[in-house]
This record gives C-alpha cells, structure tokens and sequence, in this order.
C-alpha cells in the first residue's frame, strides 16, 4: 500500500486523500518494465515525476531491504521468490511518499530433469483414496481422502497388514499428514480445520484452524516447522505448537509462477511434492520455492489394475511419497492404486 506523509504548508498543496494524493505523482520505471525476471537480476531503475516535484532523496526496497544504487540500477536479489514488490521511497520538500512497484522474481536456472527405477513392488489397498504417506521407522502412516471415507491408518507397508485405523466424520474430506515431536499432525481440505493425534494410539488431541491459507492439500515438516500446501502456488510454513501460520513460499520455474503442489516429502532442505492429476513429482528448494527438479514418473500409472470398483480415470492419480531414509528410496502411490513402488530418483542422463 502506497503511502504518504506530509506537513507545513504543503497539506494546502497535496491531499492524503482524494484526486490529489500524492502518491499518485510518481511511478517506478524499470528497465524494459518487466513483468517478470530472473532473480539476481541487475536493471535500470528511475522515478517517474508527473508533477516535476523537486525530490531530495529516493531509497529503494525488496523485502524490506534497502538495495544500493551504482549508476542508476539495482540488483532484484531475494531468498523467496514469487510475487514480489519493489517500493521506493521519495522525500522531498514537503514530505515523503512510498509506491510500489509489483513483479515477479522466478528462479534463475532451468529446472533438471529426473527419472525413476523401481526396487520393489508392494501392495497397496484399491480402496484408498490417498493424501498423505509418511514413515515412522518402518511403520507407515496413510491418509485417505473423500467425504464418508476418510481415514488414517498405520500400516506395515511389505504386505499392507493395517495395526491401527480411524474413521474421519462423514462430512471431513481428509488429506495430507506428517509427524514431528511425537505427534501425528492431519489436513482435511475444504473443512479449515486440522487435527493433532498421539501417533501411538490415534487418539485426537485436539483440531486447529487454518489461517490464511485457502485449504488444506499436502503436508511435510523439516523437524522445526510444518510445511503446508493449499492448491495455490503457496507453501504455508506453520509453527509446530500454536499452529500458526508463520510465513509462506511460492513455487516458481524460471519461466512463471507454479501452483497445485499436492502430497508434500521433506527430505535435506528440499521439498518433494505431486504435482496434482499429473505424473509428476516437483523437486522445491525449501528456502526460496525455486522448482529444482521435476520427477517424470510416466508408465508407473500404466503398471497397476485399473477398472476395479472405486477406480475413476480423471482422478486415480499419483498421489502419495513419503521416504524411507534408512533405505534411502521414495515410495510412491496413488489414490485407488493396488500397488506402491519403491524408487530411486536420478537425474536424467
């Protein structure tokens, strides 16, 4: 929000408010006035005065950081990129103004290309619709999804023996779960609402509320705080206690801004996630949400039963990863799936 602060004589002259605001006497001029750019970008940088007000001094800023001026240009430089806006700062006589400019800063390298080897082939029931697998030890953890058939379950994932499973309430549409601090921590999508287990028993502990995130998709931690996706190009940070909403990132190629991050995996700072109804996997940089990698998981789908009772084309899809870091390999299934896979990722040659 653009601002202004003036005194004196000059409140006769320039309103705060109506026609007269002065915010609106200035504009930010970038080089080739770019709606998008790589970050790390170095540009051409100007005020635009509509007026030919005498202005003493102008300070630029991303982020809340001022960024030097060597001979009329900046460096766009940011940990998280995305939507961004560069404000300037403008004294003069009379007083001061902030405006902004909006832009995109994206990722300054192409993301690579991964493919997959299957190590082993495991059964998975037909009738989960899934959102969420995580590991704890060997003990899988599974979430499913739809309105009057939601569940979590823990599994022995070598034959699909389920030890322990609950029933969600039959208007809760579940989705993606992770553990952290001994607590098993639940997604549902368009409820608002989460839910916190004690991840021995499956006794509820208590829900929680979202905040401003707009649903409830993937959910992941990186042993501090939780990582959670919405269907936006956001990934939500939360604090693990008060479950708040702490911060965000977006998820960004060097061409545009991405969105539809489903099931979420954290494994050493990056973000693992299904890119939802497609046979894919993103490779997310944790701190900036550049897209990295992506995972082309093409033919996995055409290896398991389709058909069965609760198959549906449109939207038995990959959906589901977790890691196993004693084993070193990603297992990976989708929602109505009879099988999961154990993988190992590797760049494409």
């Amino acid at each position: 929000m653009s601002k202004c602060i003036l005194g004196g004589f000059a409140l006769l002259i320039l309103s705060c408010g109506g026609n007269q605001d002065p915010t609106t006497f200035f504009e930010i001029q970038l080089e080739g006035n770019p709606k998008k750019l790589p970050n790390g970008t170095t540009l051409g940088v100007a005020i635009k005065n509509k007026k030919d007000i005498a202005i003493d001094k102008v300070a630029y800023y991303l982020d809340g950081n001022e960024l030097p001026v060597s001979n009329g240009k900046i460096t766009l430089n940011t940990e998280r990129l995305g939507n961004k806006e560069v404000t300037a700062k403008i004294d003069f006589e009379e007083g001061s103004v902030e405006i902004e400019k909006d832009i995109q800063l994206l990722s300054s390298k192409t993301p690579e290309v991964y493919t997959y080897e299957i190590k082993n082939v495991f059964p998975h029931d037909p009738s989960s619709y899934t959102q969420g697998l995580e590991f704890a030890q060997d003990t899988l953890y599974e979430s499913t999804g739809k309105e009057g058939r939601s569940k979590v379950r823990k599994l022995d994932f070598t034959n699909g023996t389920i030890f322990q499973e609950i029933d969600m309430e039959s208007s809760v549409f579940g989705e993606g779960i992770t553990l952290l601090n001994d607590k098993l921590f639940h997604l549902t999508w368009k409820n608002g609402i989460g839910y916190v287990y004690d991840p021995s028993s499956l006794e509820k502990i208590k829900n929680f509320s979202y905040g401003e995130s707009r649903e409830g998709w993937g959910l992941c931690n990186d042993g501090k705080q939780l990582y959670k996706s919405d269907g936006t190009e956001k990934i939500w940070t939360l604090d693990p206690e008060t479950l708040e909403e702490t911060g965000y990132i977006e998820t960004v190629t060097h061409k545009s801004i991405f969105n539809k991050a489903n099931e979420l995996e954290y494994v050493d700072g990056k973000i693992y996630a299904n890119v939802y109804q497609k046979e894919s996997m993103m490779i997310i940089d944790a701190a900036s949400g550049a897209i990295e990698g992506v995972v082309n998981f093409g033919g996995l789908k055409s290896k398991v039963t389709q058909g069965g009772k609760d198959w549906d084309d449109l939207n038995s899809v990959l959906n589901g990863v977790a890691y196993h870091p004693e084993r070193g390999t990603f297992f990976v299934t989708g929602k109505n799936w009879d099988k999961m896979f154990e993988v190992t990722i590797s760049k494409k040659p």
